[in-house]
Order: structure tokens, then C-alpha cells, then sequence
């Protein structure tokens, strides 16, 4: 169950030996990190040489629907969308929240996108020389 604080990683997402992830994915190919706050992966991270990167601006996603862990998965599958959209790796629950409109039961789910990567330098973004040539 998606609880705030959660953190997800994408399946496949290089990491250092020693991290370890929860063995059931949420939403198809992203897998949870046990029972560890944001801080304590950075921490656990950065001993190794790497960075986690918490990236500002929130991502909120709503879904309609009677059955709760159904919207809150539709939900997370846009979330992740939106964190993928942003060349990032990994997510963090900020809130689930259910509401009501009209009668008509709906989720709303925030986090915030984050990415883990080796090196210092977000390796995400895309660069400036890529956008002029879009133009």
C-alpha cells in the first residue's frame, strides 16, 4: 500500500551493491524501498559515492473512481508518467489523499521526483544544446 514517505525506484535503475529494494513492484516496473526515509537513502547513498537527488516542485495526480487502491494505482501510474517526463529514476509519497466531488469518489496522490545516480552532476537534464536543436 502507497502510504507517504514511500519511495519507489525504477526496476532496471543502476544502483550500488549494497542498496536493496523490496521485492514487490508497485504500478508494474517501479519497486519500493523498505522502510527508509528519503534522508536515510541519501545518507545511505552518498556513503557510496553516490547522489540522491530530491528535486523541487511538487507532482500531483487524481484519479476517479469507487475502488480506492484502483484510483490510487491509475493515480500513481500518472505520477510516474510526470517522473519520467523529468529523466528521473525514483519518486517519493508526499501525500494520498481522498476526496469526494459531487458523491463521486476520487485520489489524489502528490511526491515529488527524485533521481539516484552515481556522480554528482544530474545526468537527467537535458542540456541546453539538445533544446536549440528542437527548434
Amino acid at each position: 500500500m502507497i502510504t507517504p514517505g514511500t519511495i519507489l525506484i525504477e526496476k532496471g535503475t543502476v544502483l550500488p551493491p549494497s542498496f536493496r529494494l523490496e521485492s514487490q513492484p508497485y504500478a508494474g516496473a517501479w519497486m519500493p524501498v523498505g522502510g527508509r526515509s528519503s534522508h536515510d537513502v541519501e545518507h545511505e547513498l552518498t556513503a557510496t559515492g553516490w547522489t540522491f537527488f530530491y528535486m523541487a516542485g511538487e507532482v500531483t495526480a487524481k484519479a476517479c473512481g469507487f475502488d480506492r487502491q484502483k484510483a490510487v494505482n491509475t493515480a500513481l501510474n500518472r505520477l510516474i508518467a510526470s517522473v519520467r517526463l523529468q529523466n528521473c529514476n525514483c519518486l517519493e509519497i508526499d501525500e494520498v489523499a481522498m476526496h469526494s466531488f459531487l458523491g463521486m469518489p476520487y485520489v489524489s496522490v502528490s511526491a515529488h521526483s527524485c533521481n539516484i545516480q552515481k556522480g554528482p552532476l544530474f545526468s537527467g537534464a537535458i542540456s541546453r544544446d539538445t533544446i536549440v536543436q528542437t527548434r
